[in-house]
């Protein structure tokens, strides 16, 4: 990426529509995003912004990029078994909130329990990079739960695949994503 779009917040070097720089991007994000679904917007709104993936945890990466917490957004990987069932879905949450998966997490799925997934697991099973992961081109057939605080933001950073660079992605986009659903107290 040589250019710079301008983004609604953050100070990056380079940023521009992630469509136009699927390359830097996992397949299966990239794949997403040439099928992004009419209702979620223009997919040009989807911006993909470098960073150091060495600063990518999300203190960090605030810091470094002035971001706000407030728009920063944590796509979490968790398992919820129920008898010898495990569902694997994907949560997102603001940062400044916690993943309620004791009780929203493992409610809404009607599990015994409901934890976060290995690390092992989420990597192979989403085709991304741990602390990358992202809403965006997840499989298929798991369940995207969102907290409504995330929808409710204008727009949100959330990973992009990978460690290096982060997707800026208006937050009602996300409850058109495939198997979305909006969940109210989602976190804590």
């Amino acid at each position: 990426m040589t250019d710079v779009t301008p983004t609604p917040f953050g100070t990056f070097e380079t940023a521009g529509p992630a469509v136009s720089r699927t390359a830097a991007l996992p397949e299966p994000v990239a794949a997403a995003l040439a099928a992004w679904p009419a209702e979620a917007g223009p997919v040009d709104a989807v911006l993909l912004v470098d960073s150091d993936p060495d600063k990518a945890d999300t203190a960090v990466f605030c810091e470094t990029y002035d971001v706000r917490p407030e728009v920063s957004a944590n796509c979490v990987v968790v398992a919820a078994k129920r008898g010898q069932e495990v569902t694997l879905a994907a949560c997102v949450v603001l940062a400044t909130t916690k993943l309620d998966v004791n009780r929203a997490v493992r409610k809404h799925f009607g599990a015994r329990k409901a934890s976060f997934a290995p690390m092992d697991d989420a990597v192979a099973a989403t085709g991304m990079e741990y602390g990358g992961i992202t809403p965006v081109g997840l499989p298929p057939e798991w369940p995207l739960l969102i907290d409504a605080r995330v929808t409710a933001t204008p727009h949100v950073l959330i990973g992009s695949g990978a460690r290096r660079g982060k997707l800026i992605v208006p937050g009602a986009a996300l409850a058109a994503l495939p198997n979305a659903e909006v969940i109210t107290d989602l976190a804590v």
